[in-house]
């Protein structure tokens, strides 16, 4: 069963940091671009960021860059977003998500594997 689970979210103080995890089972992870969404209510969902295949080429949303920093451990068939320097805008269900293929893509409709979601929540 091919599934994407995240973990790691929670409430943060603005100004903090969180660390998201996402493990996958069920394929071959270094055969997948890797990327985080968030979704916040009301709201489409957003790109933050994404890694290809082999870590080696990432790609930010302008309102993450520097901020965020996405990664993958192949060996330990996880990706990461490491979120610093939170804000309240932040708030949002954080996803990550798949794509076979070798492009890094921005929109949702191009990855075809999607975890559960984790909420993040950051109070001012």
């Amino acid at each position: 069963q091919v599934q994407l689970v995240e973990s790691g979210g929670g409430l943060v103080q603005a100004g903090g940091s969180l660390r998201l995890s996402c493990e996958h089972s069920g394929f071959t992870f270094n055969w997948y671009v890797m990327a985080w969404f968030r979704q916040a209510p009301g709201k489409e969902r957003e790109f933050l960021a994404a890694v290809d295949r082999r870590g080696f080429s990432t790609r930010y949303a302008d309102s993450v860059e520097g901020r965020f920093t996405i990664s993958r451990d192949n060996g330990k068939n996880t990706a990461y977003l490491q979120m610093n320097s939170l804000k309240p805008e932040d708030t949002a269900v954080y996803y990550c998500a798949g794509h076979h293929d070798t492009s890094v893509e921005v929109v949702p409709s191009a990855y075809e594997l999607w975890g559960q979601g984790t909420q993040v929540t950051v109070s001012s």
